[in-house]
């Protein structure tokens, strides 16, 4: 588990992808929070997820958390890793908070939480995002956090930040 100021960021094993697979509000009890209607973002990606932890489930911590806000014990976005660092020490974030739940910082201090906890890692020598060109605050999110661009295509730009560059809690 990863903790924020506000958020709990809690890794999502298999029983918590089979759970939501079957029926998203059996989080909460599971979790004991509130499941937004909102909730996920991008329902099509959990099943993905599922299979890539029951393939690889030593890669638990490398693919989705869940965005807890602790204080109003509701499940207020999801995001994380697209895998384990490749060869050159590098691993991806992604990241979605609910509707309800935007405006308030949260995605920065999420994405900061998975920089920060990547970035523990020896083997983890850089950390990487994508965002679309007119996501004004994706972008925002991601230059708080210190990433800069590098490159664009296929309709995204890119972002990456080096080890050497980051600054644990400098942008919270």
């Amino acid at each position: 588990m990863i903790e924020t100021r506000n958020l709990q960021l809690i890794s999502c094993e298999p029983l918590h992808l089979e759970t939501i697979l079957k029926d998203k509000k059996g989080l909460e009890p599971l979790l004991g929070v509130s499941v937004p209607d909102s909730w996920p973002e991008f329902p099509e990606a959990m099943s993905y997820f599922y299979e890539k932890l029951r393939s690889a489930p030593s890669a638990i911590g490398w693919w989705t958390y869940l965005f807890v806000h602790v204080r109003d014990g509701i499940l207020a976005g999801e995001g994380g890793f697209k895998g384990p660092p490749d060869e050159s020490g590098t691993v991806e974030i992604g990241y979605a908070i609910v509707p309800e739940y935007r405006g308030r910082g949260l995605a920065t201090e999420a994405a900061g939480g998975l920089v920060g906890w990547a970035l523990s890692h020896p083997r983890v020598a850089a950390v990487a995002a994508e965002t679309l060109p007119d996501g004004h605050a994706p972008i925002r999110v991601l230059e708080k956090l210190g990433m800069r661009p590098d490159g664009a295509g296929d309709g995204v730009l890119r972002w990456r930040l080096e080890r050497q560059d980051f600054r644990e809690g400098g942008m919270l």
